[in-house]
């Protein structure tokens, strides 16, 4: 019986096997190289994300003819010696590189080694030690992604004084250029970044018959009125904007008695400042141009072996059987078999402990981020800056980004995997009650905030753009007197102008008090909670979701 069943499941594994090694080789194609340098660093990952199935849009090229890759036969090729021989290139290419382009190619490499140790049979004695490979080739790919952003990040000069934002604007910018506006647009501060999950929403929705929808998360922590308000209606160009706004968060970004250093900062910031002149951020607009190389992956076969994909222009490189990963190990690694991973995993990430989801094994082909001279309109209370005359189009690069961009999923989302356990969260940091809580202070639900707010329901209406205002679950540990008190008051204001103004309120504030496992602190939501959220609001059948504008999918 034993037996039986670990042959059941071996036959599972060989097929799902095969089937992501067919779906790299027809998904990458063509990509560009470089000649490969030699000689190796050493390098170091405190901890990793472990990529993802790799379908990214962004590094493809639709315009390009590719090369067909030449099959005549299908031998048995031996995969285990095929993965060493890229490994091997990976590490002699990533002694050398010192450029966004090289590392670019070092994960590309260690994309292919991954592949082929992937594909070493299940019933083949050098299986175990493969899976274990595997693993190891997916820090190094972790490592080769991360220092191609950094090398990235070198050459930028122009910030909005917000990392996050910098990062959310760029993914955004580059979603956009991927995949088309999303149908559904969420915005807010850190609750809303960790408290929506783009990718539940999507799935609850397709369930409930709503298939196809692009969500992305466009939230950044520490954001208030002012800075949602800065973002839909300054920062994005009309036609970036979605079909539908879900605005997730909670009565402390509407308190305009308490300091708005975010807004502030963001205001007084050198790209706010070309932002006011006309200035919008946009991304490069072409492909660059460079002579396109064929990936070689296993294929599966009739007889359940693997066979080479690849053109005449590929060389192979004899490696050592025993070539060991660059790189050290990490202090973490998720649970399973190390096996390739697909679309659904839930990688570890950096030292913020937080999950994400998504899909891109391969490095996205960033370019430095350009200004398009373009006039727009601008308050006159969010110019304190002097602005920058310009007569042409101006190149600049938005300054990128900290460890945080590391936890954000290709949709925007920062998912975290802590559970809230009072017992334990305040021996490490004070409980601060709300009265002496900054965010509370000079409690006013008027003011500029509310002037941002109303801004905001306006310039929705006017384009036509359904708003939906979701007050996000807090714990009980969270709301004390003071605490419940503004909640109440922002209930009531938002009720009333729900009916006023015609956008919809749904209110989740006190929707699981007692779950803490649902939370990461007392008042940010773990993923758990965030897809608990994304299907109460796909659920909600007084919402009327859009459809899809295109059929392009955002994977």
């Amino acid at each position: 019986m034993i037996r039986r069943y670990i042959a059941s499941i071996s036959t599972r594994i060989l097929k799902r096997t095969c089937a992501a090694a067919a779906l790299l080789a027809v998904t990458l194609g063509c990509s560009s190289t470089k000649p490969l340098n030699t000689a190796a660093p050493s390098g170091s990952i405190e901890s990793a994300v472990l990529a993802q199935s790799p379908t990214s849009l962004l590094a493809q090229n639709r315009n390009k003819t590719r090369k067909s890759l030449s099959v005549p036969s299908c031998p048995q090729n031996d995969a285990f010696t095929e993965s060493i021989n890229f490994a091997t290139q990976a590490s002699n290419l990533a002694q050398s590189a010192n450029s966004k382009e090289d590392w670019d190619e070092v994960a590309a490499l260690w994309v292919q080694a991954v592949a082929w140790m992937q594909a070493v049979p299940p019933g083949s004695p050098r299986r175990a030690f493969a899976e274990k490979k595997v693993i190891e080739y997916m820090r190094n790919l972790v490592y080769s992604q991360q220092q191609a952003s950094a090398t990235r990040s070198q050459a930028s000069t122009v910030s909005f004084s917000s990392d996050l934002l910098n990062e959310q604007l760029q993914l955004y910018l580059s979603y956009v250029a991927a995949v088309g506006p999303p149908d559904v647009l969420i915005v807010g501060s850190s609750r809303a970044l960790q408290g929506v999950d783009p990718k539940q929403l999507k799935q609850s929705l397709a369930q409930r018959g709503r298939p196809g929808l692009k969500v992305f998360n466009f939230s950044v922590n520490g954001a208030t009125a002012q800075v949602v308000d800065f973002q839909l209606r300054r920062l994005l160009k009309p036609g970036h904007l979605p079909q539908m706004i879900v605005w997730a968060d909670g009565v402390r970004a509407f308190n305009s008695g308490r300091d708005d250093r975010t807004f502030n900062s963001i205001v007084d910031s050198e790209g706010s400042q070309l932002l006011a002149a006309g200035i919008r951020p946009q991304l490069e607009l072409d492909e660059p141009n460079v002579i396109p190389v064929c990936y070689r992956f296993p294929q599966p076969c009739a007889n359940n072996t693997f066979r080479k994909a690849f053109t005449s222009i590929d060389q192979p490189f004899t490696g050592g059987q025993d070539a060991q990963p660059l790189f050290p190990t990490i202090k973490s690694l998720s649970s399973g078999t190390g096996i390739l991973p697909v679309a659904d995993t839930q990688p570890l990430l950096p030292t913020i402990k937080s999950l994400s989801s998504g899909t891109g094994i391969l490095p996205v082909a960033e370019n430095a981020a350009r200004y398009e001279l373009k006039p727009i309109a601008a308050d006159a209370a969010t110019q304190k800056a002097q602005l920058i005359p310009v007569s042409r189009r101006t190149t600049v690069a938005i300054r990128q980004v900290n460890q945080l961009a590391d936890s954000i999923d290709s949709n925007g989302f920062m998912a975290m995997s802590g559970k809230y356990n009072p017992n334990t969260y305040y021996r490490e940091r004070a409980y601060v009650s709300g009265q002496y809580d900054r965010d509370y202070e000079n409690f006013n639900l008027g003011g500029k905030q509310a002037t941002a707010f109303n801004s905001v329901v306006a310039f929705t209406k006017a384009r036509k753009i359904p708003l939906i205002f979701v007050n996000l679950p807090l714990t009980n540990d969270y709301l004390d007197g003071t605490r419940l008190r503004a909640e109440q008051q922002f209930r009531q204001r938002m009720q009333q102008l729900s009916r006023q103004k015609g956008f919809a309120f749904r209110d989740l504030s006190q929707r699981w008090p007692g779950r803490n496992d649902y939370f990461v602190d007392p008042s940010h939501l773990n993923r758990f909670g965030a897809s608990a959220v994304s299907s109460l609001l796909a659920a909600d059948s007084s919402i009327i979701w859009p459809r899809p504008k295109s059929s392009r999918s955002d994977g």
